[in-house]
């Protein structure tokens, strides 16, 4: 990890020192998902209600330029180019590169037929199966820790040879013994758990941006 990502954590403790307890939960779940990228994987998140929209938010951070510029490859530029001359200055100064990442609320068509046809508790872990392999992370989110579909994700997710990271209140409930990095903050109130969270995958996001986006050491 970077010095400059590493500042990156550092900077969250400072501006939120509530946070202070979840530093090692944060730089753990930071350098798991360099690794994940590294690779060549990718992220699946999930959640419910206001954690549902945590995991979606998580994919617009990642998904695209967040605070740094990212600029397409020299490869892909020089790809772009060759293939499709008319739209290639186009394309190139529009898209930006990604930190692949992939949110399980999505897919109303799958979910809506799965809970009907099967078990309304498994839509999650059902994707999980389908889209995880080996190498990549599942980020379940659960202010309580304790709801039953994301730890039957988290359960496939280990069955699938996934990381599991866990951002979850401060008790991390029944997802703690599933996840290889648990985040718990310091509260057992939904709604001051959910304000936690915010700080913290913005904290995430901005990290493992500078880590590949940023320049320096």
């Amino acid at each position: 990890m970077k010095q400059s990502t590493k500042a990156v954590i550092e900077d969250l403790v400072i501006r939120h020192p509530a946070l202070t307890s979840c530093n090692e939960g944060i730089v753990a779940a930071t350098e798991v998902l360099i690794s994940c990228y590294k690779k060549g994987n990718k992220l699946l998140t999930c959640g419910n209600g206001g954690s549902a929209s945590d995991a979606q938010h998580i994919v617009g951070e990642l998904m695209k330029g967040f605070v740094l510029p990212r600029k397409l490859s020299s490869d892909k530029r020089k790809q772009l180019k060759e293939m499709f001359p008319n739209s290639s200055q186009y394309l190139i100064s529009n898209l930006q590169d990604v930190l692949p990442a992939i949110s399980l609320l999505g897919e109303t068509a799958l979910t809506s037929a799965y809970a009907n046809d099967l078990a309304p508790d498994l839509v999650f872990a059902q994707q999980v199966l389908g889209l995880g392999k080996m190498g990549d992370v599942l980020l379940a989110i659960s202010t309580s820790g304790n709801s039953q579909n994301i730890i039957y994700a988290c359960e496939v997710a280990r069955v699938q040879k996934m990381l599991v990271i866990g951002l979850t209140g401060e008790t991390g409930g029944g997802m703690k013994e599933l996840c290889d990095v648990l985040i718990n903050v310091p509260s057992k109130t939904t709604y001051i758990i959910q304000e936690f969270h915010l700080p913290v995958y913005h904290c995430l996001c901005l990290a493992l941006e500078n880590e590949f986006f940023g320049e320096g050491n």
